[in-house]
């Protein structure tokens, strides 16, 4: 029972609240009325009231002084000498444009001919130097045995091709050298054993000048040197002095610092612009002041799905040992437009610092020429491909247009606070005319007895609030009764 006891009481209150409301709408005569009493005063007196606002939320305007409703900072007397009627167009004193040190740029001013109308760009990219993976080989053992002794004693260590690397004990080199031998003394009774036997040796890679040694000595052996098949620095050691190795098992890897493999990671927005052959420009920090120049020949199919990137590699000579793999690289790499062959298929490239970027449709601001005041126009644009410095324009811009390239970001804010168009405030309504846009009054046009007959309605609609408040329920039906009788005597014609 107390639930719809309260339920009722909030019901009358909110009617009630609605029934002033419509009260106070101006109907037709007051209308008429107000703007034959705004004519009178745009004729006789000129319209110098002034507004005041907020510097943070200008959408505010009060015709005197006091705060923000939203903010609580005090209103700023708005300035009107350079204002308009369209809110995407700003206009700045030249003091101020000065003070911002605008700048701008003109599209297409700068572009080659039809002909060559190949536009060079530069992407700027970050890598480092690593090994051609081509030349990194294996050094393996090619029959089992035990390592004696071993040259190759750190990894970073320089081998060359035919170096004597390592001494291999060998009891399976012991048995087949004395077959040998023995195949030597019977091979006029069997045809072909002499033959197999070195064939045997020969496949655990011993040389013909070993074979021979052991046939003219007469003597079986049981070590052997390791030669070493490929000339490279040692990345990885696989295996010491002592150890035991099986036929095959790796003893190190080796690779080759020339030619080097030029690692980059480049962004998939900039890749569509590299192809095999573009030019890579590039320095390092451990050589400052040297360039040096390679070209891409490889781009990766894949995308990294966390970084986004994919991998750009080029390849450079390095006979004077200068780079080392592990260097840090700062690249450009240098891309081309499609070519041009006629005027349809031009494509509008503008610097990246014209731009307000918001997302695929973005903000840049157009210089109007031919004006008494600094004037930018507020434009929205859609972006193409972006690359390096410069991005493609796919609508919103035209060849001609004057944009600012530098301190769009001032005229932007310049905006804001003067309630146009802006990359933060699009909900702007165009002014059609000068009033100024604050609460309109119609205490002029109100008659005393519609005055008096609204005042006390609004009285009882106060006694009425107090007894919500106060939980009174008899006061509450008798205020509520009271004010719907008032409101059925309030004469709206008056």
């Amino acid at each position: 029972m107390e639930k719809i006891k309260y339920f009722i009481i909030g019901t009358l209150l909110l009617f009630s609240g609605l029934v002033i409301g419509w009260m106070l709408k101006p109907n037709e005569k007051m209308d008429a009325h107000s703007h034959q009493n705004q004519m009178v005063e745009s004729e006789n007196e000129p319209n110098d009231m002034e507004i005041w606002t907020c510097s943070m939320h200008p959408q505010i305007r009060q015709n005197e002084f006091g705060i923000c409703p939203i903010c609580e900072m005090d209103l700023i007397p708005l300035d009107n000498s350079l204002s308009n009627d369209d809110p995407t167009i700003l206009k700045m004193s030249e003091e101020a444009v000065k003070l911002a040190q605008i700048e701008t740029y003109t599209i297409g001013e700068k572009r080659q001919t039809l002909e060559k109308s190949e536009i060079e760009r530069k992407i700027k990219v970050d890598g480092t130097i690593e090994l051609d993976e081509r030349t990194i080989k294996s050094q393996t053992v090619h029959l089992p045995g035990r390592i004696e002794s071993m040259s190759v004693t750190f990894e970073g260590q320089y081998v060359r091709k035919g170096q004597v690397i390592a001494k291999l004990f060998s009891t399976d080199l012991l048995a087949a050298s004395e077959e040998l031998l023995t195949a030597v003394k019977f091979n006029e009774r069997v045809d072909g054993i002499k033959d197999a036997a070195i064939n045997k040796l020969k496949n655990w890679k011993i040389s013909d000048s070993q074979i021979q040694q052991i046939i003219t000595n007469n003597k079986a052996i049981e070590t052997i040197d390791i030669i070493a098949d490929h000339s490279g620095y040692v990345i990885s050691k696989k295996l010491s002095q002592g150890d035991y190795a099986k036929q095959g098992q790796v003893l190190y890897t080796v690779g080759s610092t020339n030619p080097l493999w030029l690692i980059f990671n480049v962004f998939e927005s900039d890749l569509s612009g590299i192809k095999r052959g573009s030019k890579v420009v590039f320095t390092t920090p451990s050589l400052l002041g040297k360039e040096f120049n390679a070209k891409v020949t490889y781009i990766e199919p894949m995308l990294n799905s966390q970084t986004r990137t994919a991998t750009v590699r080029a390849e450079i000579r390095n006979d004077n040992n200068l780079l080392k793999p592990g260097m840090l690289l700062d690249g450009k790499i240098s891309t081309f437009s499609e070519k041009a062959n006629d005027v349809g298929n031009q494509k509008i490239t503008i610097p990246n610092s014209a731009i307000l970027w918001t997302g695929k449709k973005s903000i840049v601001y157009v210089k109007i020429p031919d004006v008494d005041v600094p004037t930018f126009k507020f434009k929205e644009v859609e972006l193409g491909e972006r690359s390096g410095k410069f991005s493609t324009i796919t609508s919103g811009l035209k060849f001609g247009d004057e944009i600012v390239s530098y301190g769009a970001f001032v005229v932007d804010a310049a905006a804001q606070l003067n309630n146009n168009f802006s990359m933060m405030n699009r909900n702007v309504k165009i002014k059609k005319d000068g009033s100024p846009d604050i609460v309109p009054s119609f205490v002029e046009v109100v008659s005393d007895t519609f005055r008096n007959q609204l005042s006390i309605s609004i009285d009882i609609y106060l006694s009425l609030k107090n007894a919500f408040v106060s939980s009174d329920e008899t006061k509450t039906r008798e205020q509520t009764e009271m004010f719907l009788e008032s409101i059925e005597k309030v004469d709206m014609s008056v």
